[in-house]
């Protein structure tokens, strides 16, 4: 199991958001954020970001 999040690096785009089948993308302030327990860890955001601010994690869960 993983998870994905977006790190500082985010230039707030907005590519990721409309790529995620289940919305778990939202605009936030200074940066994008992902609701982990609605992430699906499908990687569609990850591909499409720009400026590769959206890391994979490996978790234990």
């Amino acid at each position: 199991m993983g998870t994905h999040y977006i790190m500082e690096d985010c230039t707030t785009c907005g590519a990721c958001e409309p790529v995620c089948p289940v919305e778990a993308i939202h605009p936030g302030d200074p940066m994008y954020t992902i609701d982990k327990d609605a992430c699906i860890d499908c990687g569609a955001c990850d591909d499409v970001c720009p400026v590769d601010a959206i890391k994979w994690e490996q978790t234990n869960v």
